[in-house]
């Protein structure tokens, strides 16, 4: 792997020229919320429900998020990315006592009254004229008094002496579980014995000064572009496909302005933000009722009715929970199965076990929900398979993108190409780049095609990827461009988008075609037809 550090971009390299364009993921959910422990505004990749109890502490009913993951999971979900957001939360203290004036003061790297930490200090193996080092042993344990070790650290041969290498503000720099607070002791701190020299060293543990902040509000969540929180704090390399954001609190959903960033951010990124239906639609009628009024549109979003029912551990009874995290697990349970292309039944799929819909809905409803962009969980297969909807509405600026199938499939291509295609940066550009390139975006594309991603296409009609002079004008392009595409379903119209790549990053454009060529075929092929005139006048409007 080799990376390139240049002003405004970071890129890491996995795919050169000569090799095939690695598929992404299309079935990864993230999530942002509050948890009950774990790292702040860091996204951490998970696999199970199981691997969230042990970053982020399990269910707890101040955190829909939690119970978000575990319907996630248990629908189907294979993975997913998670991000932790407080509102005022404060970490957990150690006071580490040292023989003369202030003791030395750790603090847990993570925020919360559950993050239990404990310490202990020696001075084994460490020359007795040596009076500045000392051993420094930190766990987290699961609870006050408990030995079931979580996590642990040891720090051999810390030193207090302010020009030692092995300074204790230097090697706890990099410490997952504790950062200093405060100025480090001019003496190193108290070994932590039990008082018999031949017992082992006991510990010390966190002080009860942890706070878990308060309530969420749309702030918390929508965070920092700047400051990389919220829904920001996911990096380049953190490829999720559905972004899932759980009510504030039970009572309290998200509001308009995060849908609003959060849209930008899924069409950014490539994603789908699932969008819960309001929790007073409990009916049909209801749902197509309060869709009059529902001003929000997008086709990077989806939507699915109605809220399910699943039992709360906690509570001891079955609770009404937002379907968007469950809808998710289905989506990924599905396409487990059959690839995301194979039509209505890789969208359309029953609940598992243990979640049940919060109404039921007549197979007449759901096709009228389905119309109006809105998709039906459901209980059992249904007879007739529907094909799933986004939230484009019917002012959809692609007709195509109103359909989930879709839409998932021309932002898993657009994925895959462009972060297969990087390699180019490292490439000076020219005709023999461009070749290697529209040689490597073909092969990609045409691998599709024989596995069935563009049905109802001719021979040789499917697709179509070009970089050469007609997309690299000399004097024009600082970088490297390249145009692809494939058959939209109807003749004569394509899916199409410009990829360029340069040094202030990676960029894709939508490109229309069909209002420029009516004719069936694939156009950008045919000799007469003028490339670079279409460019230049679709990128100037």
């Amino acid at each position: 792997m080799r990376e390139r550090l240049t002003p405004g971009i970071h890129v890491a390299v996995e795919v050169g020229a000569d090799q095939s364009i690695a598929r992404v993921a299309t079935a990864t959910a993230a999530f942002v919320g509050r948890a009950l422990r774990g790292p702040v505004n860091r996204p951490v990749l998970i696999h199970s429900f199981a691997d969230f109890q042990a970053v982020f502490g399990g269910l707890w009913q101040p955190s829909a998020l939690s119970y978000a993951v575990e319907q996630y999971f248990e629908n189907g979900g294979r993975e997913a990315r998670v991000v932790r957001v407080v509102n005022g939360g404060r970490p957990a203290t150690l006071t580490l006592p040292v023989p003369h004036g202030p003791p030395l003061t750790l603090e847990a790297c993570c925020p919360g009254t559950r993050e239990f930490l404990r310490a202990a200090v020696d001075y084994d193996n460490i020359a007795g004229a040596d009076v500045d080092s000392f051993n420094l042993v930190v766990h987290r344990v699961r609870a006050p008094g408990s030995e079931h070790v979580e996590d642990q650290e040891i720090y051999e041969r810390l030193s207090v002496a302010p020009d030692s290498p092995r300074h204790v503000s230097l090697l706890l720099a990099d410490s997952a579980l504790v950062s200093l607070r405060g100025a480090v002791p001019l003496e190193r701190p108290t070994p932590t014995c039990r008082g018999d020299s031949r017992a082992f060293a006991s510990y010390v543990n966190s002080n009860p000064d942890g706070d878990d902040g308060g309530p969420l509000t749309d702030y918390d969540i929508i965070g920092s572009a700047t400051a990389r929180t919220g829904v920001f704090a996911f990096g380049e390399d953190d490829v999720f496909n559905f972004l899932c954001l759980p009510p504030l609190g039970r009572d309290t959903p998200i509001g308009a302005s995060v849908l609003l960033v959060a849209k930008r951010l899924c069409r950014e990124r490539r994603a789908l933000l699932m969008v819960d239906p309001p929790s007073d639609w409990t009916s049909p009628a209801a749902a197509l009722a309060g869709l009059r009024h529902f001003h929000f549109a997008s086709d990077d979003a989806l939507m699915y009715f109605p809220w399910i029912q699943a039992y709360d551990r906690l509570r001891g009874r079955f609770e009404t929970f937002p379907p968007g995290a469950a809808a998710a697990g289905m989506l990924a349970r599905l396409e487990a199965a059959r690839p995301l292309w194979s039509g209505p039944e890789s969208e359309d799929g029953p609940l598992r076990p243990g979640l049940r819909p919060g109404c039921a809905v007549p197979e007449e409803w759901r096709v009228r929900l389905a119309e109006a962009g809105v998709n039906t969980l459901q209980a059992v297969r249904a007879r007739r398979a529907i094909r799933s909807r986004t939230l484009a509405g019917p002012r959809a600026s692609n007709p195509g993108w109103r359909f989930l199938g879709q839409r998932r499939l021309a932002l898993f291509v657009v994925e895959s190409v462009l972060r297969g295609t990087r390699w180019v940066l490292f490439e000076p550009p020219g005709p023999d780049t461009w070749r290697r390139l529209e040689a490597q975006v073909g092969d990609f594309l045409a691998g599709l095609e024989r596995q069935g991603a563009f049905p109802g296409a001719l021979p040789d009609q499917a697709w179509f990827a070009i970089s050469d002079e007609r997309v690299n004008p000399e004097r024009q392009v600082a970088g490297v461009q390249v145009l692809f595409g494939y058959a939209a379903g109807r003749e004569g119209e394509w899916h199409c988008w410009l990829l360029s790549h340069g040094a202030q990053g990676s960029r894709v454009q939508p490109v229309s075609l069909n209002r420029l060529h009516s004719a069936g075929g694939r156009p950008p092929l045919d000799p007469d037809f003028d490339v670079a005139t279409m460019l230049h006048e679709h990128l100037r409007d």
